[in-house]
């Protein structure tokens, strides 16, 4: 089965996230198939909040990637964005 889920990286007390597209039995050893884009819950001067290729991230969808809870709602913040 094939997820789309947030990986975290970033400092200590700054998390970003980058948005994957993973096997759901291999995501937890950092083995993507993709990253189709990134989310920094706290921006910081010129940075961006959501940076999504939304065309990818529905390619997948169709394809039967399931996406998170927390992904959706992402999805729904960039497409606003746009």
């Amino acid at each position: 089965m094939v997820v789309i889920r947030l990986a975290r990286f970033g400092t200590k007390h700054a998390p970003k996230y980058r948005i994957t597209v993973a096997d759901s039995k291999k995501y937890v050893t950092k083995k993507y198939i993709e990253v189709i884009g990134t989310y920094n819950p706290t921006p910081g001067g010129t940075e961006k909040k959501i940076v999504l290729d939304l065309t990818k991230a529905n390619e997948w969808i169709k394809k039967g990637a399931q996406p998170t809870e927390r992904v959706k709602h992402v999805m729904k913040l960039a497409q606003a964005q746009a």
